[in-house]
């Protein structure tokens, strides 16, 4: 008897075998190609809170007023394909209840144009495509994927300067965990301003070159940590005048202990952090695990079929006998 292997279990040891290299192709080659920052992300989130504004209008700091902060994110396809970034462009607009709706975003109180570039797989800053301001640290609107239990370097682009966000626990926002980071700004001189003597004690004077001030109550910031999207934000900023030299607040722009993501802005974060984690978790683990454990069970039944073989019964050796010669 002598055995054959069927068709079948070469099959299935063929397909197993493609699934043991298909595994760690998905988790160490795919995954990482997977987890980029877009270059045609269209966003809008919105912070809403109460406090303190220089209304124009009197001349004077007006308080419990509703403040909405509108941050609209756009990437520059064009930009990005040229530079081979994630170049986005964003827009900071901060309003009061009198200057909404606005038809045009630089009829707001506080108006913001600025341009983000990034590495698309580390997310930090890149310095070209007319970046503006010169953006530093290691994260600005999201962190990078995979984040880490550990202090960041956040850019606060309203102070223009890094600050330190320290990790803080968890916190579920709208039922979804994510990582929670705190941290404060201490008041800095961030530049200056032409405005009436009047306004920072110094009536004598028509106008002074008054220095403006900023700092923060605090930042908390709620992270998703495969993917780094910021699914809840929360800011305290205080923005003030100073004569010029001064060491004490005289005016005060704006302040508010606390602004941060209106519910919608939650849901629509939350929403986009579970399907883009959930996509990265199904082609980093759930995919790699699944053609890893199907390929060693389709390997070892391919292999044991192809060991056993079919038996079939040997061809009996035909002898041929030599003819009789005829002789005369």
């Amino acid at each position: 008897m002598r055995r054959t292997a069927s068709p079948l279990s070469l099959i299935l040891l063929g397909i197993g075998t493609f699934l043991l290299v298909l595994a760690p192709m998905l988790a160490w080659y795919v995954t990482p190609r997977a987890a980029v920052n877009p270059i045609d992300i269209d966003t809008t989130a919105v912070y809403t809170g109460t406090g303190s504004v220089f209304d124009t209008d009197k001349i004077e700091t007006v308080p419990d007023q509703r403040i909405t902060v509108t941050q609209r994110v756009r990437g520059n396809v064009a930009e990005s394909e040229r530079s081979g970034n994630a170049v986005w462009d964003v827009i900071t607009t901060v309003d009061t209840d009198k200057s909404l709706p606005a038809a045009d975003p630089h009829d707001a109180l506080d108006f913001t144009p600025h341009r983000w570039v990034m590495d698309r797989r580390t997310t930090k800053p890149v310095h070209c495509c007319k970046e503006s301001p010169y953006i530093e640290g290691e994260a600005y609107l999201k962190f990078p994927f995979d984040v880490e239990k550990r202090s960041y370097q956040w850019w606060d682009n309203t102070g223009g300067t890094t600050i330190t966000m320290r990790y803080d626990g968890t916190e579920k926002i709208q039922g979804y965990t994510g990582y929670r980071f705190t941290g404060t700004v201490a008041p800095r001189k961030v530049g200056t301003r032409l405005v009436p003597g009047s306004l920072v004690d110094q009536p004598k004077r028509p106008q002074v070159l008054a220095e403006e001030w900023y700092s923060n109550h605090g930042f908390k910031l709620v992270v998703d940590q495969r993917t780094g999207r910021v699914i809840y934000a929360q800011t305290g900023p205080r923005r003030t005048l100073r004569a010029p030299g001064g060491d004490k607040d005289a005016a005060v722009l704006l302040d508010s202990e606390k602004i941060a993501f209106t519910t919608a802005t939650q849901k629509e974060a939350v929403r986009q952090a579970k399907r883009d984690s959930g996509l990265l978790r199904m082609v980093g683990e759930t995919l790699p695990v699944g053609a890893a454990g199907a390929g060693f069970l389709l390997a070892v039944v391919g292999g044991v079929l192809v060991v056993r073989g079919r038996k079939r019964p040997e061809s009996p050796v035909t002898v041929e006998m030599p003819q009789p010669s005829l002789t005369m």
